[in-house]
């Protein structure tokens, strides 16, 4: 009597999960990082709007092709990439909760977004805003209007990357305040944003912000 052969199914595997977020990568699709859009079409890893706010509990349960069910919570992420993005988004300050929310004490937010005054800041017809050198301030210094009690964003870097009019007035001594704000002098700023833990005295100071009665 021939015995029957008995095949042993590998249990699938899946890859480890990256510690850098790739937000809105699109056609950008980076391998080695956990990629993140909200459109089907370039098949992210993770299919999110971040114009919704994340449920209540604070973690989003989702299935992905390469890593399998991911429970997204609180302080995961060394780094978020962050290109061409921003943008485009509505509620940007849902979005920059829970990127906030997302990065471990620590955590880089890399943002690069196009300046107010460039001719790539309004090219675009689903560019929502623009930005300029004081458009971080409510994530820094001023979160408490948020509602942020624990942490916030420090401004780590901002760098401005000159068109080639940009590069000629620099070269010919122009001040840089001049040159930004200079019509079509500068194209994108590029933003390094730190999460860090709100200090005991930040923390009561924006406690009697939030809690005080209002008139």
């Amino acid at each position: 009597m021939a015995m029957a052969l008995q095949v042993e199914i590998p249990t699938p595997t899946h890859l480890a999960v990256p510690t850098t977020l790739h937000v809105g990568s699109g056609k950008k699709w980076q391998p080695q990082w956990l990629n993140l859009d909200v459109d089907p079409l370039w098949r992210p890893d993770l299919l999110w709007d971040l114009n919704q706010p994340l449920p209540e509990d604070g973690q989003l349960v989702v299935q992905t092709e390469r890593f399998g069910e991911l429970v997204l919570g609180e302080s995961i992420f060394d780094e978020i990439i962050a290109q061409d993005v921003l943008e485009h988004i509505r509620e940007l300050t849902t979005a920059m909760r829970t990127l906030l929310h997302w990065l471990k004490p620590g955590g880089v937010l890399k943002v690069a977004v196009p300046y107010e005054l460039s001719l790539g800041a309004w090219c675009d017809p689903t560019h929502v805003r623009a930005f300029n050198e004081r458009s971080f301030e409510y994530y820094t210094n001023w979160s408490w209007y948020l509602g942020w009690r624990t942490h916030n964003f420090r401004l780590a870097r901002m760098d401005f990357h000159p068109t080639d009019l940009g590069r000629q007035l620099a070269a010919n001594g122009v001040a840089n305040e001049e040159i930004l704000r200079t019509p079509r002098a500068v194209e994108q700023i590029y933003v390094e944003l730190v999460k860090q833990p709100l200090s005991e005295e930040a923390r009561r100071a924006t406690a009697e912000m939030l809690d005080r009665p209002r008139r």
